[in-house]
Parts: structure tokens; sequence; C-alpha cells
């Protein structure tokens, strides 16, 4: 599945727009690298988003074969490192 169909998927960004444009503007990095919306994710992979207010590091704990119900988001990831910078 594309990166940015999984953010949106589990209800980690709103829309795929949103996450394509976060990954176009170098926001989201995969396993350390930039990553393109296109790009695709696996178990065990690490997603880190600078949404500018907050910067959000998860691990990818499953892939979802389609819709996602919210209250079952959290069986797809696990967040890691979670960060609010001071303005």
């Amino acid at each position: 599945m594309r990166i940015d169909l999984f953010l949106n998927r589990v209800c980690i960004l709103k829309s795929r727009t949103m996450a394509k444009e976060a990954c176009d503007r170098g926001k989201v990095t995969l396993n350390g690298e930039p990553a393109k919306g296109s790009r695709p994710v696996a178990p065990g992979d690490r997603i880190r988003l600078d949404l500018g207010v907050r910067i959000l590091e998860l691990e990818v704990t499953a892939v979802p074969e389609g819709a996602v119900s919210k209250k079952d988001t959290d069986r797809y990831y696990r967040i890691l490192a979670e960060e609010r910078p001071s303005l």
C-alpha cells in the first residue's frame, strides 16, 4: 500500500491529498529517507511526520486490506515518539 493512502486509511491525516502534499514537501520520511506519496509501506517500517505543530514517529505493524474503522486504527501502527515543538 502507498504511504499516502496508508496515512489516510489509518486516520493519521484527513485525506490522501493532504498526505501526498506532506510527502511532496519533505515532511514525511520512511525508514529515515524522504518518502514520495507512492512509496510502499510494509510491517516494520518507521514513518516520521513533521506537521509543524507536532512531530510524530510511528512503526507500521500491519497494512490494512481495505477501509479501516476509526476504532481499529491502532492495529496498524504504534506510536514510538511524539513531540510538540514550542513555537
